[in-house]
């Protein structure tokens, strides 16, 4: 193994356009540039994880790396925990979805250290039998607001952290961090073996672990890449995200021997 652990990121999709001007009617796959630049930055080699619709070449991927992150993006669809969207525009991304349940599947099979971000946090509890609120606002009476497009990732609150989970651990035992919201959509169902470990002044559950022996999955609602010190990711006075992907690298650095 390269003193980098090799760590594979789950692609955005853009799905064939004939109206985008570029790369007209073609699909598209991509990584955001903050996420990679926080997992080199945190020691790691950032490998993108293609869609190939191929679950063999989701072996072969997994099978050369060391961990596996999932990344932000469109909303998951309704239809991947069993229900009906409740809107046609909160239908969501099934074919990312599958794409993705297979590739934590693979992940987990093979023993491979797995970190959900956003998006990606709610994937795994999908992954694991749990389910989602659709929208955030219609769904639970007296919520925050934990997405609006003027603001973005300006937008902020505190996140309370479980004493001795992961998460907390990785900010020297903090009982809260301050952090950027951008997702309307959250964790309903908690998946059975996952444990929530981190909440939202109203409720909404913010990190979730399984951490054992056999099996490292945690998720985080927020998004840590921004949170980079620079002026749109709230400067010093927001909690850095570079501790999550440093213990996510640490992690899959000493189970990938």
């Amino acid at each position: 193994m390269s003193a980098r652990p090799r760590i594979a990121v789950s692609a955005c999709l853009m799905h064939e356009d004939p109206q985008r001007k570029i790369f007209k009617g073609k699909a598209l796959q991509y990584t955001e540039q903050k996420m990679a630049t926080a997992l080199w930055r945190a020691g790691a080699l950032p490998i993108p994880l293609l869609d190939l619709r191929d679950r063999a070449a989701l072996e072969a991927l997994l099978g050369e790396c060391e961990g596996l992150v999932l990344q932000g993006g469109a909303d998951v669809a309704p239809g991947s925990y069993g229900e009906q969207p409740l809107r046609p525009e909160w239908g969501g991304d099934a074919i990312r979805d599958r794409y993705e349940l297979d590739a934590i599947a693979v992940a987990l099979e093979l023993g491979k250290p797995v970190l959900g971000i956003c998006r990606g946090h709610q994937v795994v509890n999908v992954a694991l039998g749990g389910s989602l609120y659709q929208d955030i606002t219609t769904q639970i009476e007296g919520s925050l607001v934990h997405r609006e497009w003027e603001r973005y990732e300006l937008l902020e609150h505190e996140v309370r952290l479980e004493p001795g989970s992961w998460v907390a651990d990785r900010f020297e035992a903090a009982t809260t961090l301050l952090t950027n919201t951008v997702h309307h959509q959250a964790i309903k169902q908690l998946a059975p073996g996952l444990r929530a470990t981190a909440w939202a002044p109203d409720g909404i559950i913010e990190a979730v672990e399984w951490i054992d022996d056999e099996r490292w999955v945690a998720g985080v609602q927020w998004h840590p890449e921004w949170l980079d010190g620079s002026a749109e990711g709230g400067g010093e006075r927001r909690s850095s995200g570079a501790p999550i992907f440093a213990g996510f690298a640490q992690v899959c650095r000493e189970r990938g021997r």
